[in-house]
């Protein structure tokens, strides 16, 4: 039976349907066989493998994840790669507590996730704010870790080839496949030192069996919660800083996941895959308002659920292996439901839960109430590799199309009024005649070659070309490349440009913000009056990224390794809520629209290093250093990330069956905001008031892996170990935007059978 590929592509439903047109044309439906019978395999690698060694690539192993378990969310553990960090959904701080992967500084939307190469785009359910926020955890924590093979993730110009949200880098989730008769079950439980922080148990199950000699199936479940922070828990924090309101902290979530997995071995080297998977995640509340400190309805609704997700999923695979080559095609359909209570959509309550029922039909709202927003997400792909020769030597070219499109229904972001005075073609006023469908698709063509130039070269040159019925097209080319200077030396270098599409919400001109005037922007130093309207903009182009990166590795025969990497990325047309006035001279009811802005850079540096320090102990650290992170119209940081951070990890191996293991996490001081992206507005009023910069914190964990036996496997240990806590302060501006959690201990008990 063939290996799982883990391809990191994507192509057209129409070239879908071709790659499984050969299957039923004997004549091409042949296995990769010489005349007489001898498997000839892959000829040289593909340009994709080619890139996954590169510089700006790591891996996470199972093992890897066993010896430092995540409490929740694998986010915890991808985190602690080079040029990764977790950060809230924007860099105005809103959400701040929403971690989620933030990669090279380029924001957690520029992130893709992907799991087994299939793109994962729930959270883009969930209205975008104007400062680019959104009340979502992310897409990292639809698969328990118990679950996962590996995780490859892949930075810098290796990840523009991915197509749209790939400028800072991909996530790829690979789950497992056993190939025999496989059960497994994990329990484990994480409880914190303190009693105002939430506890997380968690459950899972898989089992894997061939049915028969064609077909083999595999069904996973997984049950996690993780209760929410106390009400109280910023109080004496806020009052340390002469604040009176107190803000929220961490918001629980409750995972509840099934997956099951039928593969069918239709003819030799040929394997298609049938996936049905059911996901719901619901927070648990801790009373986070967006904008402010915690409120009335809030409060009241602490330990509640006011939100949740249904993201449904069906998937279609093929893998193939033929005379001439390999393919990989997928089709995918996510359906996701986001349904919330009903948030305030405008001026100070923009985020809060509000009353939008009428319980006792005297014509006015009194309770919250559920609303639904869904979104279809249709993706396929097609993509083929095939080996060549090029003057003499061995090459590949690997060829793929992709096709990407959403479908929106939201009656819920489209309910506010706009008045007659403002009149445009793109703006319907009246929110009842609003149509709630909204939709984006694209289509992208893209070929790669991995060429052995000479010995010591390797060219990896690379075109994407993709066209959106919004933007139109972006042509996206990129070329890494490999050079080997001796047994111990190697360079890497790699250029290429990245793109984003607009979301759904930035696109919709029925997506109405509205504020009195505290929300209106800044010109020349004075606010302009309200109220003021921000629209959606349906002439938006997409955001681009030129990523460049060159770095350098030193491996030696006693497996001391060491790299350096030097990236830099050129951002521009990053879309903002918008601070030109479209119907100039009106002093009231001015309206705005979302814009493409002007440039930024993202300047950086990422080291590895890992050594064998005997028999029984390892040793491995990783840094990132931002050089720049800068906005140039306002200088003001791109994403709210540490100035450097550094991960270290020592391994002892104190027997054949127990591992301990020491790491520590330093960060860097967190920089400010001194402007509002959102307004212009300076947020230091004039320079009489200091923001609150994080500064740098070192976090200690101490972790244990115990086997048992060849079935059994404990985990247990103890993270921030030193009780290193932190507390939210800001919601805007300031570097204190999230909790950091103090001292817990954890233990988890795994077994195979």
């Amino acid at each position: 039976m063939l290996r799982p590929a883990s391809r990191l592509a994507s192509g057209t439903a129409l070239s879908f349907l071709m790659s499984f047109g050969l299957l039923s044309v004997p004549a091409l439906a042949q296995t990769a066989e010489e005349e007489d019978g001898t498997f000839l395999g892959t000829i040289v690698i593909s340009a994709e493998e080619q890139i996954k060694q590169a510089l700006g690539v790591s891996q996470i192993s199972e093992e890897d994840m066993k010896k430092t378990p995540v409490v929740n969310d694998v986010a915890e553990i991808i985190r602690k790669m080079p040029g990764v960090n977790l950060t809230g959904t924007t860099s105005t701080g809103q959400r701040g507590n929403n971690r989620q992967i933030d990669i090279r500084g380029m924001g957690p939307e520029n992130t893709l996730i992907l799991i087994d190469g299939k793109p994962v785009a729930s959270r883009n359910s969930v209205k975008m704010g104007r400062g680019g926020e959104r009340d979502t955890r992310g897409d990292s924590n639809w698969v328990p870790a118990e679950m996962i093979e590996r995780i490859e993730v892949i930075r810098g110009p290796a990840a523009a080839r991915y197509g749209s949200g790939a400028a800072g880098g991909v996530v790829n989730i690979i789950t497992k496949r056993p190939e025999t008769m496989t059960g497994q079950v994990g329990l484990s439980w994480n409880i914190p030192d303190g009693d105002d922080e939430g506890g997380t148990k968690r459950a899972n199950f898989m089992f894997a069996t061939p049915l028969t000699e064609r077909l083999s199936f595999r069904i996973y479940g997984n049950y996690n919660k993780s209760e929410p922070d106390a009400l109280d828990i910023n109080d004496e924090a806020e009052a340390g800083t002469g604040g009176t309101t107190p803000l929220a902290g961490r918001e629980g979530v409750e995972n509840k996941d099934i997956n099951a997995l039928l593969s069918w071995r239709i003819a030799e080297n040929h394997e298609l895959d049938f996936e049905l998977g059911f996901s719901r995640q619901g927070n648990i509340y801790a009373g986070d308002t967006q904008l402010g400190g915690i409120g009335t309805i809030p409060a009241s609704l602490w330990g509640e659920e006011t939100n949740r997700l249904y993201r449904r999923t069906f998937a279609l695979t093929h893998r193939g292996e033929y005379g001439f080559g390999e393919s990989y095609s997928y089709l995918q359909f996510e359906q996701t439901d986001n349904t919330r209570l009903c948030e305030g959509a405008a001026g100070g309550g923009e985020g809060a839960i509000t009353n939008c029922v009428d319980t006792d039909g005297d014509g006015t709202n009194d309770a919250p109430g559920f609303k639904t927003i869904e979104l279809l997400n249709v993706s396929a792909k097609t993509e083929w590799i095939l080996p060549l020769m090029l003057g003499g030597k061995n090459s590949a070219l690997t060829l793929g199309a992709e096709y990407r499109g959403e479908f929106m229904d939201d009656p819920v972001s489209i309910g506010t009024t706009v008045p007659p005075v403002i009149s445009d073609p793109d703006i319907v006023n009246d929110p009842s005649l609003r149509d709630p469908k909204t939709d984006q698709q694209m289509l992208g063509l893209y070929a790669e070659a991995n060429i052995e130039w000479s010995e010591a070269l390797t060219l990896t040159p690379g075109l994407r070309y993709d066209y959106s019925d919004d933007f139109g097209s972006n042509l996206s080319p990129s070329l890494n490349a490999e050079y080997v200077f001796n047994e111990n030396w190697t360079m890497k270098a790699g250029v290429a440009r990245a793109f984003k599409a607009p979301n759904l919400f930035q696109l919709n001109p029925g997506y109405v913000y509205t504020t009195r005037g505290n929300g209106c922007p800044v010109v020349d130093g004075v606010r302009l009056s309200g109220p003021c309207f921000v629209i959606g903009n349906p002439d938006l182009d997409a955001e681009i990224s030129v990523n460049t990166e060159i770095g350098i590795a030193y491996r030696d025969d006693e497996d001391l390794n060491v790299s350096f990497t030097w990236f830099h990325n050129d951002y521009k047309n990053k879309i903002q809520s918008g601070q030109i006035q479209e119907n100039p001279g009106a002093t009231a009811n001015r309206l705005f629209r979302w814009e493409n802005t002007g440039p930024a850079v993202i300047e950086g540096i990422e080291g590895n290093f890992s050594r064998p320090l005997g028999e029984q102990f390892a040793l491995n650290a990783n840094f990132t250093y931002m050089l720049e992170s800068e906005i140039k119209a306002t200088r003001q940081p791109l994403s709210l990330v540490p100035d450097y951070t550094i991960n270290a990890s020592l391994d002892w191996q104190a027997r054949d069956d127990l591992l301990f293991t020491l790491s520590a996490t330093h960060y860097g001081p967190i920089p400010v905001n001194m402007v509002s992206s959102i307004t212009n507005d300076d947020l230091t009023d004039g320079g009489t008031v200091t923001l609150n910069e994080r500064g740098s914190y070192t976090l200690f964990n101490v972790n244990m892996k115990w086997d048992v036996n060849d079935s059994v496997y404990v985990t247990a240990g103890v993270s921030n170990l030193f009780d290193k806590q932190l507390f939210r302060t800001d919601t805007s501006g300031g570097g204190n935007t999230y909790n950091e959690p103090g001292r817990a201990i954890y233990v988890g008990v795994n077994t195979t059978f």
